[in-house]
């Protein structure tokens, strides 16, 4: 792709501040790349995106349950909603069911439920590569490049139990689909893997009987104060179908989003981008590297206290414990 500002990270981190769709597309197949020439731009791309972490722009919304639960039709619906409210929405679609192909099943369905000719939609589609907790390292990186050119950022993925809670470690907002009629939701939520999405819906409300008393059994179940602040967690009745709830969807998400702005979600997105370094750590050099680091907590603490910039943080990290094995080696 041939851009006039492709070169010149201020002027490709102003294009996509302006939603520049070129723009745009050009950065995430960068950080797809993973050359030294790709990294490079990268690197200084997000450093410019960066710059003003204290005053976050975007909603960061994650959308995860069960295959069938009809996460991408109520993805597309809500997608409707945001649009009529004048919102320009990006989404991330991680299929981690094909990480072999590489394709991406859940940015494809999605793209044949929303408008192609609407420029204030973006679907990205990506595996999950085999990350272990369903999502791939691509995620974060790619997220804050959206999050600076559009009001709300979709993470959707297919869950699957444990390895889910990334979606929970990334996201401002994060939102449980359950199919009406599984016993899975309860389950998981009797045994805390379900203490941290923010809402609970249970879609196919036209099912009837069926949903009505697995929003009940959801209710029973749940603890409604979420362990991370001072919110009640809804539980949600939805019909991507006939659009039953959707309005109200939006509404509990945008309600969460207010709840969280100013300096709490500062905080949060330092805390998020602490998370992915640790990992990305954790998974090239194992817990001695981390040891060699400080420990887990020392690290994150360290990290939540600097000024964002993602790939030099990361960079300077693996830097000194790549200078520490060389000395241990000689």
């Amino acid at each position: 792709m041939s851009l006039p500002h492709a070169d010149d990270p201020a002027e490709l981190a102003a294009a996509i501040a302006a939603g520049d769709r070129a723009a745009i597309a050009h950065v995430l197949n960068l950080l797809d790349d993973r050359r030294d020439e790709a990294r490079k731009k990268t690197t200084a791309l997000l450093a410019h995106l960066q710059q003003d972490q204290d005053n976050p722009t975007g909603q960061l919304i994650g959308i995860t349950g069960p295959p069938g639960a009809g996460k991408s039709t109520l993805s597309a619906a809500l997608i409707r909603v945001w649009r009529a409210r004048g919102l320009r929405v990006a989404v991330l679609a991680v299929d981690p069911s094909s990480p072999i192909s590489g394709g991406a099943l859940l940015g494809d369905r999605l793209r044949m439920q929303t408008s192609t000719e609407d420029d204030g939609v973006f679907v990205r589609s990506l595996s999950s590569r085999g990350q272990f907790g369903g999502l791939s390292a691509e995620v974060w990186p790619m997220s804050v490049v959206m999050l600076a050119g559009f009001d709300i950022v979709l993470i959707e993925t297919v869950g699957v139990g444990q390895r889910e809670v990334d979606i929970a470690r990334l996201c401002d907002t994060t939102c449980y689909v359950a199919q009406p009629g599984s016993g899975d939701s309860v389950q998981f939520i009797k045994a805390g893997v379900l203490e941290v999405p923010h809402i609970l819906v249970v879609n196919k409300a036209d099912m009837g009987n069926l949903a009505t008393r697995t929003l009940s059994e959801l209710e029973a179940a749940l603890k409604r104060t979420h362990p991370d602040g001072h919110w009640q967690v809804p539980v949600l009745a939805t019909s991507a179908v006939d659009g039953t709830g959707i309005e109200t969807l939006a509404d509990a998400l945008e309600e969460h989003y207010q709840l969280l702005r100013g300096p709490q979600l500062a905080l949060r997105r330092k805390r998020y981008q602490a998370y992915w370094i640790h990992k990305r750590l954790l998974e090239e050099f194992g817990s001695f590297g981390i040891d060699q680091l400080g420990g887990e907590e020392s690290l994150l603490a360290q990290l939540q206290a600097q000024d964002m910039n993602l790939f030099k943080q990361y960079d300077a990290l693996r830097l000194r414990l790549y200078n520490r094995i060389q000395d241990t080696l000689e």
